[in-house]
């Protein structure tokens, strides 16, 4: 069972396009979300977030395969979509500040695992570098994305409000996670042999 999910690198070098899209769409707007939250939240965060990573690592031996990556990856970006979703129906209030942040924390508990377990899932030299252009380009294109979504907004609709910019933002990226969730079931579908380039 542990064995039999292979990687379709084409799809997930997409998918982490797309993973690094959202990053680079949603990095400014979590400042305004997190408005409302005090300092003392933020080292708390810290502390829970760095105490959990250590959890995390020491069960690398069990979780280090294609069976887990995928998992743990779902998990990820599943989180990510409610959090998204959560912020469209309960837009400004403490306690969504608190539940974005504590959803971004969740997601960042995975993230030394993530980039392991991708090393040692990809292995080739050059499909780790395509899939590290893709996370750039995303990423880069991201931030392209939504400074001209602000910019549309302030000029063309006479949006200024930076609160409701941002609300506005996260209908975006809905559809990004749906899609990033999409292209991530179909890295790991079940395929006869990884794809040589």
């Amino acid at each position: 069972m542990l064995d039999t999910l292979k990687i379709n690198y084409r799809a997930f070098i997409s998918y982490k396009f797309f993973n690094s899209l959202f990053t680079g769409i949603s990095v400014g707007s979590i400042f305004i979300i997190y408005t409302p939250l005090s300092p003392s939240v933020y080292s708390l965060g810290g502390i829970v977030l760095a105490a959990l990573m250590l959890v995390v690592a020491m069960f690398y031996a069990k979780i280090l395969n294609n069976h887990y990556f995928f998992r743990i990856s779902l998990f990820v970006e599943l989180v990510l979509l409610v959090m998204v979703v959560y912020f469209l129906l309960y837009s400004y209030s403490y306690q969504t500040a608190l539940m974005i942040y504590i959803g971004y924390q969740l997601s960042f508990v995975f993230g030394s695992y993530l980039v392991r377990a991708e090393t040692l899932a990809l292995k080739k030299d050059r499909i780790l570098t395509f899939v590290d252009v893709a996370k750039q380009a995303g990423y880069l294109i991201g931030l392209a994305i939504s400074f001209l979504f602000y910019k549309v907004l302030e000029y063309r609709f006479g949006i200024i409000d930076n609160q409701l910019q941002v609300y506005n933002l996260h209908y975006i990226l809905v559809l990004v996670e749906v899609l990033i969730i999409y292209l991530l079931v179909k890295s790991f579908s079940k395929v006869k042999a990884n794809q040589p380039f």
